[in-house]
């Protein structure tokens, strides 16, 4: 049976492409969670406009996030934190505190769009990439200093 997918399946195929499936996989998985539709003159030219309409959506995604990106690139943020004699911290650094410490620089980001390899254990300046759209990322520098005790 040939169909139109209407989202981008892996291993199957993108958005808008007419794809020839096994009648059962199209009845029972694709047809009824509306990833798909069958594939006549009709549903193509519907689902040509909703293509259409999603790339222009997706451009003005994409420009959003190019001039956040653009904002972003010269940022600085400071976390303090107790640490050890070694540098070391007491606990970590997470997306989840970079997040906030944007938050108080009036950017808000997500903390699933702040990609760490790994928390931060150490005292020092990182470079941290902000993943704002698939194809736009920025870095901002995140410098983790000592906490003053009193």
């Amino acid at each position: 049976m040939e169909v139109i997918l209407r989202e981008d399946i892996e291993k199957l195929g993108h958005r808008g492409q007419v794809v020839k499936v096994a009648d059962g996989y199209a009845r029972n998985f694709l047809l009824p969670k509306r990833l798909a539709v069958q594939a006549t003159e009709a549903n193509k030219k519907i689902v040509e406009q909703e293509r259409q309409a999603h790339l222009r959506r997706e451009a003005k995604l994409k420009n959003d996030a190019e001039d956040l990106a653009k904002m972003l690139s010269g940022v600085r943020v400071t976390i303090t934190q107790k640490a050890g004699e070694s540098d070391q911290l007491f606990g970590s650094v997470t997306a989840k505190d970079v997040a906030e410490a944007l938050e108080k620089q009036n950017f808000s980001i997500d903390r699933r769009k702040i990609h760490l390899e790994e928390p931060i254990k150490q005292l020092g300046q990182y470079q941290v990439p902000v993943r704002l759209h698939r194809e736009v990322t920025a870095e901002i520098t995140v410098e983790v200093v000592r906490e003053e005790q009193s």
